[in-house]
Parts: structure tokens; sequence; C-alpha cells
């Protein structure tokens, strides 16, 4: 581990930011105070704290307030890392909080090399990032605008006969609908315009994640794993834009710890007790992957699609996505026939669905990172 000067402990808030910093080698541990939560602020209290050739290492608690200071100090030359909230030791008698407090746990517990930094994405991947959350939220405002309006027309007996609602069918349906009140008529045109306008936006953010990772530097490892049997555009890009470089996860265990779909388990001594998945980590992708597992309970075959997917990569990943198709199938009957839920089926394939993701991750070239 490298060794630092200075180690500084920043709580970072939207306005301000509580300063402590630990001299090296069991040295004292001091508050220096609160500062703006600015650029500015930020370049004089480096300038502070350095006082000649101090070698400082920075760290903070990942949050809402993004991953700004990290780049400026690193554009600076300096150490910092963004560490995970969740992995802070605590003391479980303490029942004081305050910022001051905090930031001097945080550069006592970074001195020692107690705390987990996360991985922290690159500018375009950062925007891939905002892309497919955006386009996940303007999805939820658009179910939230469906289950309104279908609550409106049950609440006045309106009900669709047909069997698929959303579909051109169901549309003309609802052009059709009358209500005695022409109040209550335009409510209704309201809830109508609103999951229309919803749906064109959706449409009109996959027309844009489309391009963007097509033009992207990162679009050889999205289009390996395209090849995968349930793993379209969206959600490669997803996994892509979420976890980042791959071959970082030295095993395929380690990427399914990190996405949060191994067990959880309390044993102590002769006693083994395991319960449901972990649910850490990264909840988008692991998401995606528990849709993505779904695709699996058909009969394992190379359809059409799948194999103008896979034309398109290595002969190895189209080796590693068959392996893929014909294995989870196969688990995916075999837990089937044993009465496991479908939930705790798909959950399973999900966590081996990640470890071919990590297989492909492996074969593949990574892109160079960018600002």
């Amino acid at each position: 581990m490298r060794e630092f000067s200075k180690y500084v402990g920043l709580d970072v808030h939207k306005e301000t930011i509580a300063v402590s910093v630990a001299e090296a080698r069991g040295g004292e541990v001091r508050y220096i105070g609160e500062i703006a939560n600015t650029p500015e602020a930020i370049d004089k209290l480096v300038k502070r704290i350095r006082k000649g050739s101090a070698d400082l290492s920075f760290c903070y608690e990942a949050g809402p307030c993004g991953y700004g200071i990290y780049r400026q100090l690193a554009h600076l030359g300096w150490d910092c890392q963004v560490v995970a909230p969740s992995l802070i030791p605590k003391k479980t008698g303490d029942r004081v909080k305050t910022d001051r407090r905090d930031s001097l746990m945080l550069a006592r517990l970074h001195r020692a090399g107690e705390l987990t930094s996360v991985w922290v994405p690159d500018g375009a991947q950062e925007a891939l990032r905002d892309l497919t959350r955006a386009r996940d939220d303007m999805k939820h405002l658009q179910r939230q605008a469906k289950q309104r309006l279908l609550a409106f027309l049950l609440r006045h007996g309106k009900r669709y006969a047909g069997q698929s609602r959303w579909t051109q069918m169901h549309y003309r349906w609802l052009e059709a609908v009358k209500f005695d009140h022409p109040v209550q008529q335009i409510v209704f045109q309201e809830y109508v315009d609103t999951v229309k306008a919803a749906t064109r936006r959706i449409e009109a953010l996959n027309k844009l994640i489309e391009s963007a990772a097509a033009e992207s530097v990162f679009w050889p490892v999205i289009e390996g794993l395209m090849a995968l049997r349930g793993v379209n555009l969206l959600t490669a890009t997803t996994i892509v834009a979420e976890i980042g470089d791959l071959r970082r996860f030295a095993s395929a265990p380690q990427l399914m710890a990190y996405l949060g779909v191994v067990p959880s388990e309390h044993s102590s001594g002769g006693t083994k007790s395991r319960g449901g998945i972990t649910k850490t980590g990264n909840g988008h992708v692991r998401r995606v992957l528990v849709e993505a597992a779904w695709t699996y309970r058909h009969p394992a075959r190379k359809t059409a699609v799948l194999q103008r997917r896979a034309k398109q990569t290595s002969e190895a990943v189209q080796e590693i996505a068959w392996k893929a198709q014909t294995r989870m199938c196969k688990r995916y009957r075999l837990l089937e026939a044993k009465g496991k839920l479908k939930v705790q089926v798909c959950t399973a394939i999900a966590r081996e669905l990640a470890g071919f993701i990590w297989a492909i991750g492996q074969a593949l070239p990574q892109p160079a990172a960018s600002v």
C-alpha cells in the first residue's frame, strides 16, 4: 500500500464540505474546518494543506454530489478515493453523528486502509449511463401513467374486452370511449395524452441509445454481449454503462457478488444458514439480468435474430454464447422440475448469466478510458 504524508477526509454536502487531516505514521488527526463546495474553495484547500512537498490522499463518501470532486483532484495530480458508505466500519454504540466527527472518522480510517473504494466511471461512460437511467426513469413514468388511466376506466366501468392492452386495437378502443359528463371526457383525454407523450419520449430515447452506443468506444463490448440470448441492445448497453471494464473483476463469482445475485449467509460454528440473494451492488444490472433470464425457459436454439447478432462477434464469443444458452436452458428446466419457484429459478439463471458475461468480457478488448 502506498504511503502518503497526509490523509484528508472530506464529508461532502450540497453546499459545504467538512475537512479533516490525518498525519502519516500515527500522527495526529485534526479537524481543519468547513469550506464551500465549489471548485475554487477546493483549490484553496489543497494549497493550504499541502504546504511544501506534502503527498496528499483524499477520500469522501459516494453520494448525490457525484464525482466532480474526484475528477478535480485527479486532474490536479492528487490521489483520491470515493468510498462505499455501506462498507465504512462503524461502532455500534456510537450515537453521535456530526459533519466534524464524520470527516475525522474518514481521515482516520483512510490512513488505516479500512475504507473500500468504489469504481468511478470516466466521462463517456457516465454519459452513457445517464442516458440509460433516463430511459428507465421515463419507463417508470409511463407505467404510472398507464396505471392511472386504467384505474380511471375501471372506476367508471369501462373495460376492454380484448386480450392485450396498449396495442393498436386497444388504442382504437380508447378513442371510442365516451363519458356522460364533458369534464370526465377531458380528464380521460388528459390521461390518454400523458401515456402517449411518455411513449414518444421512450421511443426517442431508444433511438438515442442506439446511436450513442454504436458511436461509443464501448461498442465492441456491447456487440459481444448481444450474442447472448435475452441480451438486446438496451440490456447490453445498460450492463456496460453500469459495470464498466469487466476485466476489473478477477473472477466470475466476484462479479456475481458485486451485482448482489449470490445467496446471503449467516453461519457460526457448525451451523450454516443461507438466505435470499444479497441484493447489494448495482440494482440496474441486476434487474436487466433477471429480465434476460426469463428467455431461457424455452429450449436452446439459434434463432435468426441471434445468428445475425452473433455474426458481428468473434468465434470465441459465439462459442461462449452458445455454451451459455445450452447450459442455462437445461438448468432452467432442471430447477423447475425440482419444484423451485419461477422467481428463484430466474434468479439462479441470472447469476449464471453474470458469469458468462464476465467470460465474454475477458475475451474482448476493453476500450481506452476517456475524460
